[in-house]
């Protein structure tokens, strides 16, 4: 199955000479390693850069994320302790190939099934 999500983070301020507060950061915060996120290496992944978008008045990052070989996806009941309810979304688990893994502050796009079955050839 191929899964789109879109995942949510606060924009990161860094402070230098030539910035001030507020000012979008995303050209400094793109493209983190996927470990940083993930916790583990996530080439099956695909995911776009950040951008700063308004939430509430605020500013946040987002970025699009498309997941291939999902086998299932699921969003608990009650928020995780990694939720944010100062953003959008809520963690997501994706299961591939008997493993885990977990998108935190993410809403469900879409999710196709790639290999659709007839349903009068079963």
């Amino acid at each position: 199955m191929l899964v789109h999500l879109r995942q949510y983070k606060h924009e990161e301020v860094q402070f230098d000479d030539n910035r001030t507060t507020g000012e979008s950061q995303t050209e400094d915060t793109v493209d983190k390693d996927p470990e940083e996120y993930f916790g583990k290496s996530t080439d099956e992944f695909t995911a776009e850069t950040w951008e700063t978008v308004e939430h509430e008045g605020d500013p946040i990052q987002r970025r699009s994320l498309t997941i291939d070989g999902v086998a299932s996806v699921s969003v608990p009941q009650e928020p995780t302790d990694e939720d944010d309810p100062d953003l959008p979304g809520r963690t997501v688990q994706i299961r591939m190939g008997g493993t885990a893994e977990y998108v935190a502050q993410a809403e469900i796009v879409e999710a196709q099934d790639e290999t659709p079955q007839d349903p009068e050839s079963e």
